[in-house]
């Protein structure tokens, strides 16, 4: 079994990709003729008809947004808490 080397499509080819789609012609042509996955064809019809953005970022609901920050903030408290651990063990000993 061979292992399919990881593409990476343009911005634009994607657009034209969703817009062959959007004008009509099928999905399986479309998937045959460019040699795509269907998942990779249905995340980017998916993306352009959500947010007209094919970046991850600007995909993500407020949900995914708000777990990001949260996961950020507890990383930062981790971190300062730490730090103060190690300023108690230093204080303790003099």
């Amino acid at each position: 079994m061979t292992k399919r080397v990881r593409r990476s499509f343009s911005k634009e080819f994607k657009e034209q990709i969703v817009q062959l789609h959007g004008a009509g012609k099928p999905r399986s042509e479309i998937l045959k003729e460019y040699e795509l996955t269907p998942s990779a064809f249905d995340k980017w019809v998916r993306q352009h008809s959500e947010s007209g953005s094919f970046e991850e970022k600007d995909n993500h609901t407020p949900e995914q947004e708000e777990l990001i920050q949260l996961r950020k903030e507890n990383q930062k408290l981790a971190m300062e808490n730490d730090i103060l651990k190690q300023a108690a063990l230093i204080m303790g000993r003099k």
